[in-house]
């Protein structure tokens, strides 16, 4: 089924955006996470929120999620590691699911940087996003995975049954439980090395050789979601319409620049989810 959008992101912006397709009658998927936003879920106080004086970020997330539920709009909690047009619409990849629709809501927040030294120098040689993608390249071999949210140890539970020796590096307090052959690591990790392919990480302790190393982050890098999307200081350049320089592709929210402010956010998802509608009316 190719869908009418594909809205990317379960913040505040994803979400104006999912609420207007809907109204819309659009034929939509809505990728993120069941729990919304931890940026919004941890704010103490928000003062600028119409309607909502004072409120903290667990008030505004419920009433979210209240909405969400009560408009029935489903969360589709798969990461989204890449996007490619494909004729007339676009092609989406999580893993090993694939989707399609013929336009693409980019809310993802602020896309991270390539943090680690030679990250970007060796994606695809040795350095991936994606266990569902690329684990099985290393089957029986020696990996290293790190990882800055909880919601992904499904990912290493997977790797572990296919790797025999997975170094683990979490970014964030609580483990799960985790086979006998994951090894959790506290050490940072400095930078990746290599000649043709990924060797070794370089640790604060000295040098750990590994075959590969996986990356499982929130959000990847704008040029590895979507080659060729215009970005500017690492935000997605949109205009006022929030259009990217691709057709049918619209972004909103955080990624697209400052003020990093939620009701700057739901404005824009509001004018990008308008946008898409527009679009898909005249094609």
């Amino acid at each position: 089924m190719i869908y009418d959008a594909a809205v990317i992101g379960t913040g505040p912006a994803g979400i104006s955006a999912a609420l207007n397709l809907k109204i819309h009658n659009k034929q939509f998927l809505f990728f993120g996470s069941r729990k919304l936003s931890e940026k919004v879920q941890k704010a103490e106080q928000i003062l600028n929120y119409p309607g909502f004086y004072a409120a903290s970020g667990d008030t505004l997330q419920a009433a979210f999620m209240d909405q969400i539920n009560r408009m029935g709009i489903e969360i589709t909690e798969s990461m989204i590691n890449e996007i490619v047009k494909f004729g007339d619409h676009y092609a989406l990849m999580a893993g090993a699911d694939f989707y399609e629709a013929k336009t693409v809501i980019l809310t993802t927040g602020v896309s991270v940087k390539a943090t680690l030294k030679n990250e970007a120098e060796y994606l695809g040689r040795g350095v991936s996003y994606c266990a569902t993608c690329d684990g099985s390249l290393y089957r029986g071999k020696k990996i290293a995975v790190l990882c800055n949210n909880a919601r992904f140890e499904h990912e290493v539970r997977y790797l572990a049954e296919i790797a025999a020796d997975v170094q683990y590096f979490p970014q964030y307090k609580e483990i799960g439980n985790l086979p006998e052959n994951v090894t959790v690591r506290k050490e940072k990790i400095l930078g990746i090395e290599g000649a043709m392919k990924v060797n070794a990480l370089t640790l604060a302790s000295g040098t750990l050789e590994i075959d590969g190393v996986f990356i499982l982050r929130d959000s990847i890098s704008l040029n590895s979601l979507m080659k060729g999307l215009q970005s500017e200081d690492n935000h997605i350049l949109v205009n006022r319409r929030m259009e990217t320089n691709f057709p049918g592709v619209y972004a909103a929210g955080d990624c697209t620049g400052r003020p990093y402010q939620y009701t700057k956010a739901v404005g824009e998802g509001n004018v990008a989810a308008h946008s898409a509608i527009e679009y898909l009316d005249e094609t």
